[in-house]
């Protein structure tokens, strides 16, 4: 990894690799972990190793719908947790916005070390107990915290999970997803999508929320209304589709 400078866009694929595979040896990623994170290289290749001009207007709308939200959550997993939790945290402070951990493999030790791990940026993080369920989810996602996702009226979930973006919005929530994979029921349910690396785009979305606060509610508002989710989706996948966005 040293040999690649690191101006080279190889150079970031290789540093994250090596967080997700200490984090696999930390225990706070599963197995599956670690076939996610390969599938969205491949995207992100696809991509450019990039943040593009659509990127940049699904970040966009994606601030402003955190700025207007009355209850934003942040859902967490062992992929992200590992990758940037520090930046995660700096996001939450920045809306602000509760953080709380999701997991499909979960067990006892994964969700303690993810607790630590945020610990680590002062922050305490919700799911670690949860008492709610999401109506009609199958999977272990299904718990959730009352005082998190359950009471939330945005979520912002950083990984392709159709199954929970469908049910979330079922009850009533507005979804924000960090999804490479622009064909993907996640990236296709979702409210606003965000076809990005998420350790590129988490610090963008962070820095972009900062300079919308000055903007007003109706201008906040006008964001959202004029930002079109299936549209700039369908334009990355032609662009992806003739080789445009490398």
């Amino acid at each position: 990894m040293n040999e690649i400078p690191k101006s080279h866009p190889r150079y970031k694929s290789l540093s994250e690799r090596k967080l997700i595979e200490d984090g696999f040896e930390k225990g706070i990623i599963a197995k599956a972990g670690l076939i996610a994170h390969g599938r969205g290289e491949t995207f992100y290749y696809l991509l450019g190793e990039k943040t593009n001009k659509e990127t940049k207007k699904q970040i966009n709308a994606a601030a402003a719908m955190l700025l207007l939200a009355k209850k934003p959550v942040l859902s967490v997993n062992g992929n992200t947790t590992a990758l940037c939790a520090k930046e995660i945290s700096v996001l939450s402070d920045s809306v602000p916005a509760e953080i709380e951990v999701n997991l499909f493999y979960k067990t006892p030790k994964r969700i303690k070390l993810i607790e630590k791990e945020f610990s680590k940026h002062g922050k305490k993080i919700l799911g670690t107990k949860p008492t709610k369920k999401i109506h009609g989810l199958k999977s272990k996602r299904k718990d959730i915290d009352e005082k998190g996702q359950w009471e939330a009226d945005v979520v912002l979930v950083m990984l392709e999970d159709g199954d929970r973006t469908e049910y979330l919005k079922k009850m009533g929530k507005k979804i924000i997803a960090i999804d490479l994979n622009p064909l993907s029921r996640t990236a296709q349910k979702a409210d606003i999508t965000i076809t990005d690396n998420v350790t590129q785009c988490i610090p963008l979305l962070t820095e972009k929320i900062i300079k919308l606060r000055k903007k007003s509610t109706k201008e906040l508002e006008e964001i959202i209304k004029n930002f079109k989710n299936k549209k700039i989706l369908k334009k990355t996948e032609e662009q992806i589709r003739k080789g445009k966005m490398r």
